[in-house]
């Protein structure tokens, strides 16, 4: 008897232990993404950073996005390792550069989805490895993600907008003239808060929007191509266009000259992309939305860092996704840009030197504009 009652409690002590362990295992999983406790942070001064950027057809990404960042983090961690991917327009592609990320033992994802929605699976999986997210430039569609570093995105298309309206009332053009709106991409959460602001200028000013769409991707030869079949069907009436960004707005106004439609409307955009900017000069577009990449891309590094380190900094204001969940959100100032302000704003701040706008073909218009 007595052994059989030794026995019977070593088994009670042995599954009493068991337990514990189990308890101890779920209690550490339900961790915060912000404590940042894992096993692959062990040591912060040389931690590994994921930095998934959407896209290649936006010019900002590569000139400035990833640069800014990289050299951000090494300023505050030089023995921090920034792991980068760019998922070329592909949802799918992005999710398997996240879960390369999330193998070869990443801290912190900083993510620019491709796809909004998409990508809130690339968050669960980081969170499953109590790893944070910190959405970039565009917000996924995820309660999980634990920091938002972006612009207003409503006042960018505002100020798009309003500058569009202004403009076509200084030329004396009718107050319901016709008006043709190239968006975003429809994957791209972004997107959708442009066009917002946008229609929130456009549809009290009196202006007719004769055809509106969103572009596949951001591609610029997509924006082409529909320009090109409004200009066939619209031809003269066309006599504004709000345009999303600055690749896609370089691709209606390539429409809009071969379809013969002269002088050219004003034509919006946004990025302050170096092709946008000589534009401008050119008088070719009209207005383009600066975004200072630099202070963006520093914020999310300096965060980026922080949560390598467990720190768990606080956001001046939140940000809500696309399905209502509130994010802890640092949101920085979009700045209107004409040609009248291209000295005060992007060469003022370096995004660009003067002879990296003012090439040869763009010398006298640079002359003109007060550029030399």
């Amino acid at each position: 008897m007595k052994i059989t009652t030794t026995l019977r409690a070593t088994a009670v002590s042995a599954a009493l232990l068991l337990s514990l362990g189990m308890l101890a295992a779920c209690s550490n999983a339900a961790q915060n993404p912000g404590d940042n406790s894992t096993g692959n942070s062990a040591d912060a001064s040389n931690a590994k950073i994921g930095l998934l950027l959407p896209d290649n057809v936006t010019e900002r990404y590569a000139s400035a996005d990833k640069p800014y960042f990289e050299q951000k983090v090494k300023d505050l961690c030089s023995g921090c390792e920034v792991l980068y991917a760019n998922a070329d327009g592909d949802a799918a592609k992005q999710q398997q550069q996240a879960e390369s990320m999330l193998t070869q033992g990443v801290s912190v994802l900083v993510l620019d989805p491709f796809d909004g929605k998409a990508a809130a699976a690339i968050v669960n999986q980081a969170k499953a490895k109590n790893i944070p997210v910190i959405s970039y430039d565009r917000l996924v569609d995820s309660a999980d993600v634990s920091y938002y570093v972006s612009f207003d995105n409503e006042k960018v298309g505002q100020l798009q907008a309003t500058a569009l309206v202004d403009r076509m009332k200084q030329l004396g053009l009718p107050s319901d003239a016709g008006i043709i709106m190239v968006n975003g991409s429809p994957t791209d959460p972004n997107a959708a808060q442009f066009k917002k602001g946008a229609h929130s200028v456009i549809d009290s000013s009196g202006l007719t929007v004769l055809a509106e769409y969103d572009t596949p991707g951001w591609e610029p030869p997509k924006a082409q191509d529909w320009v090109s079949g409004q200009v066939t069907k619209f031809g003269n009436k066309i006599k504004g266009v709000y345009d999303a960004n600055d690749d896609t707005a370089g691709g209606a106004i390539a429409a809009l000259k071969a379809g013969g439609i002269t002088p050219l409307p004003p034509v919006t955009g946004q990025d302050a992309a170096l092709s946008g900017i000589q534009r401008i000069i050119a008088g070719d577009q009209y207005m383009t939305v600066y975004k200072a990449f630099l202070p963006e891309a520093n914020q999310a590094a300096e965060l980026a860092v922080s949560l390598t380190k467990g720190e768990s900094p606080k956001a001046p204001t939140t940000a809500d996704t696309a399905s209502g969940a509130s994010i802890p959100s640092f949101l920085l100032t979009p700045v209107a840009v004409t040609v009248d302000n291209i000295k005060d704003t992007v060469i003022k701040d370096g995004l660009y030197t003067v002879d990296q706008i003012c090439t040869s073909a763009y010398a006298a218009a640079c002359k003109k504009a007060g550029l030399e």
